[in-house]
């Protein structure tokens, strides 16, 4: 598939290129319900090490909730719980979205977008501004600005959050980054070493006898075949500092790898892997009442090393 069907942009600072598709309602390469539509990324290279790509080989939809790549991210749906079946709810980076019937809300299934709102995009050499307008009868109302920039000088991405809540109603939500990494398109196994500041924990599918979450680290005992999964719903061993938002992804046959930190702490902090990517899930919480703005920072340092 070409990157040439779809909406996109490049960027460089002389060190670091990537690509980013575009949102369009019509023609955007991701056109799901789950996702924040701004930042995502097929294509991440450093140094002859790449660093993203698409890591589900399963037949493409636009509207399919997998169908996305790259440092992506997820807000926890606003208001499900009081709205009624056929009444509306909220999705930051996507819009207000239509509750299909009385079950509990799931981020696989398509739910209709009532309001998409309006996406600006303004890219220029090394960056993308990104901003979703939303003003809805629901109540619900917002500015959200999402910068996806490459540092001068750095080997470093920046995804710059500002959202303004505009309407009537306080957004009470979670918003994690699933870390769709593909380094050097290594498969999930021994080569792929997670490291964290604290001693973690982990219990979930696969922990214990393929995975381990041991001294700080998450690891392989083998590689995972296509169809088999590890999931972890609660990593634990965090505090409540932002601090605590680091993690290193490394290839350790290639020696490239990726320091993620962000300036919020920790909400949770969620692992899932599959044969083609390996992702920690960090959440942070936000709360932002009627008229009131809030920001956020996330960094990905990128590495090359003399592999082990």
């Amino acid at each position: 598939m070409s990157s040439a069907e779809f909406p996109s942009v490049k960027i460089s600072n002389g060190l670091v290129e990537a690509e980013l598709y575009l949102p369009d309602a019509n023609a955007g390469y991701y056109r799901g319900t789950r996702f924040d539509w701004s930042g995502v990324m097929p294509r991440l290279d450093y140094k002859g090490h790449s660093f993203f790509g698409i890591w589900n080989p399963a037949k493409y939809d636009p509207k399919l909730h997998d169908a996305i790549a790259g440092p992506v991210e997820e807000f926890v749906a606003v208001g499900y719980n009081e709205a009624e079946p056929g009444g509306e709810f909220l999705k930051i980076g996507v819009g207000t979205l239509t509750k299909s019937d009385a079950k509990p809300y799931s981020f696989s299934q398509s739910y209709a977008i009532k309001n998409a709102g309006k996406w600006t995009v303004k890219p220029s050499k090394d960056k993308v501004d990104f901003t979703h307008e939303l003003s809805d009868a629901s109540g619900y109302g917002y500015v959200y600005r999402k910068t996806v920039k490459l540092t001068k000088g750095n080997p470093e991405l920046v995804l710059e959050h500002h959202l303004k809540n505009t309407g009537q109603k306080p957004i009470e939500t979670q918003m994690y980054n699933h870390n769709f990494f593909m380094i050097d398109n290594e498969p999930t196994g021994p080569n792929i070493k997670t490291t964290f500041p604290f001693e973690v924990s982990a219990e979930g599918k696969g922990f214990g006898d393929i995975a381990k979450a041991d001294n700080k680290t998450i690891t392989y005992a083998r590689v995972l075949p296509s169809g088999e999964f590890v999931y972890s719903g609660g990593l634990k061993g965090f505090g409540n500092s932002p601090a605590d938002y680091s993690m290193l992804i490394q290839n350790l046959k290639t020696g490239a790898g990726v320091q993620i930190s962000c300036d919020k702490p920790l909400d949770r902090l969620v692992y899932w892997a599959c044969h083609t990517t390996s992702c920690p899930e960090p959440y942070i919480k936000l709360s932002v009442k009627p008229q009131e703005e809030i920001r956020w920072k996330i960094k990905y340092d990128f590495k090359v090393e003399t592999p082990n």
